[in-house]
Order: C-alpha cells, then sequence, then structure tokens
C-alpha cells in the first residue's frame, strides 16, 4: 500500500455516499474514494482497497447479496491483505453479526461526524502502521549473498541445531544463524516463547498456558517460564498497533 488510503464506500443509497465521501475528505489524510451502489459494482470493479465503508442492508440490483454477504464474499477472497471493514448501519442488531465477518467497528445512520473522525482515525492509523511494519524486512546471509525477507512474511523461526528455519508465507527456508541474536534484534514484534522458537507477534491467532497459535494454523510450545512475558510482550505490541 503507498501511503495514499485507497477507501471503497458502499451504500445503496446516493446521499449516504456522498455524505460518507465528505467525511472522509474533512479528514486530514490523503487518500482517494470509491462509490459503489451496490454488491455487484463492488465486485465487478475487482480493485483492491485498504478501508471499505460498508451498508449491511445494502442490496445489489438484482441480486441476493446484501452488505453481509458481500463482508463474507470478501473475508473469503485470496488476496494478498484484506481490507479493514466499517459497518455503516441503521439497526444495532447487526452489530453481532458484524464481528463475525472480522469488521474493524460499525458506525450508527444518522452518523455522528464526531464519532466517524473517531473510528476512521483508528481505522487509518492502523492501515499504516501494518504498512510500516510491512516495508520492514529482515536481512539474511544466504546461497553466497544476502537476502532480504518482509518481517509480516514470517510466521516463526525455529532453531535446529546451529541452523534457523523460518516459517514463511511461501514456505520455509533454512540458514546458518543463532536465535538469541534474532531475539535482540527483533524485540518488539518477535517473541522467543521457547528456547527453539522465535514468533512473530503480528501472527499470533490465540494462545493459552501451554500453547500458541499462529495465523497459518502451527501450534508452538509455550514454555511456562515464558508465558507471563510473553502476554505481556503480546498485550504491549498490540495496544501500540491499535493506537
Amino acid at each position: 500500500m503507498e501511503d495514499t488510503l485507497k477507501i471503497a464506500v458502499c451504500d445503496d443509497e446516493k446521499n449516504i455516499r456522498s455524505y460518507l465521501a465528505l467525511l472522509i475528505r474533512k479528514q486530514d489524510i490523503e487518500c482517494s474514494i470509491t462509490e459503489y451502489a451496490s454488491a455487484d459494482a463492488y465486485l465487478a470493479d475487482g480493485r483492491e482497497h485498504d478501508l471499505v465503508f460498508l451498508d449491511i442492508e445494502m442490496r445489489g440490483f438484482g441480486t441476493a447479496m446484501d452488505g453481509m454477504g458481500l463482508a463474507r464474499h470478501i473475508r473469503g477472497m485470496d488476496t494478498c491483505r484484506q481490507p479493514v471493514i466499517i459497518f455503516v448501519t441503521g439497526y444495532e442488531k447487526y452489530v453481532y453479526d458484524a464481528f463475525d465477518v472480522g469488521a474493524f467497528q460499525y458506525l450508527v445512520k444518522p452518523v455522528d461526524e464526531q464519532k466517524f473522525a473517531e473510528v476512521f482515525s483508528r481505522a487509518a492509523g492502523q492501515i499504516l502502521s501494518e504498512a510500516e511494519q510491512g516495508r520492514k524486512k529482515l536481512v539474511i546471509r544466504y546461497a553466497g549473498g544476502r537476502k532480504a525477507i518482509p518481517l509480516n512474511d514470517i510466521y516463526y523461526m525455529e532453531s535446529q541445531n546451529h541452523n534457523i528455519v523460518l516459517f514463511l508465507k511461501n514456505g520455509k527456508l533454512e540458514y546458518y544463524g543463532k536465535i538469541g541474536d534474532l531475539e535482540e534484534e527483533l524485540s518488539g514484534q518477535f517473541y522467543r516463547i521457547h528456547r527453539g522458537y522465535l514468533i512473530n507477534l503480528f501472527h499470533v491467532e490465540g494462545y493459552n498456558k501451554t500453547e500458541v497459535r499462529m495465523t497459518n494454523g502451527d501450534k508452538l510450545l509455550l514454555s511456562r517460564y515464558k508465558y507471563d512475558g510473553f502476554v505481556q510482550a503480546y498485550m504491549d505490541y498490540i495496544s501500540e498497533e491499535s493506537q
């Protein structure tokens, strides 16, 4: 993502689309806005967005897909990154459904300008922070040269004898290295949950007293001596990311 936010406003009411676009333009951030009157129009356009304002009750023309259906479709798409979704609704009864599809937040019509500014600021901050993290790289010696790997492409690292195995989005990579050196270099986004594992906090899906679940489905042993430190590091990380 560039520093210009790509924003979609999806609502079947033109006046609502215009009002939301007006509120967006009032925010102190560079952005491009595309308006859609239906789920069909959004899907037909085919472009990716960083942020989507989506009317839950939006109906398409000649289609049964409403706003919630579009959100589920977006979440099921195989894209390199998913947009932040903010639902706009006239009925608070849909709130719980909104979080089922990983909505960032919801706004109730008529949309309050101050509330909009607060939600937009937090969403934009998260998007820009993730983009900045995505630009950070780990540089390693590999195959007689140097290789740069985006940090967010790394789920976790495992120490095996005198080598490091990187578990990546596109497979595995093994090279000579010391996990202790990486622990120090990557402090803040990575945490050593066991003497053999250094995990990327960005990819933590959940945890309990004995293991950490990563977003790639792997479950890793969490040392009982590391539990308190891990929880603190993870809370600090997500707190910083949400600012």
